[in-house]
């Protein structure tokens, strides 16, 4: 029995290395999640109802057109790292005191929807589909 031609499942594939235009693309929707986390962080605080719709919402199409212009899972991933790398970088307080964050509601909301968001964005995005035959049999 061969199995020329016929491709299996996607996992069932042998890892191969990404091409340098994916990795780049990959570095750069990384970077863009980062700017967006940081900037999230400061408009979510400052129009309170508002501006955390908008920073989830920003935070959300980053996601979803980072996995839809990869075609891929890890296109959602790199900016979902991105993002969270940068807002808990921003969380943590510094020796004098600082912080950007204030604990509040709004802020937890800007913490917990959008790791939420990435989250449902890399498990929702785009799947490859099998170029395998039809289920249904013909009659």
């Amino acid at each position: 029995m061969s199995t020329t031609g016929r491709q299996g499942s996607g996992l069932a594939q042998p890892l191969q290395r990404p091409s340098g235009g994916r990795m780049a693309a990959g570095l750069g929707l990384f970077v863009l999640g980062a700017v967006v986390g940081t900037a999230g962080a400061l408009v979510q605080s400052g129009w309170f109802p508002g501006g955390l719709l908008l920073a989830l919402a920003g935070a959300a199409g980053l996601f979803l057109g980072g996995s839809r212009a990869l075609g891929t899972r890890a296109g959602a991933v790199a900016p979902a790292v991105g993002w969270t790398l940068a807002v808990i970088l921003l969380t943590a307080s510094r020796p004098e005191g600082d912080f950007l964050f204030g604990a509040g509601l709004g802020s937890y909301l800007f913490l917990l929807g959008g790791m939420a968001a990435g989250v449902m964005c890399a498990t929702l995005g785009v799947e490859r589909q099998p170029g395998a035959a039809p289920a249904r049999l013909e009659k």
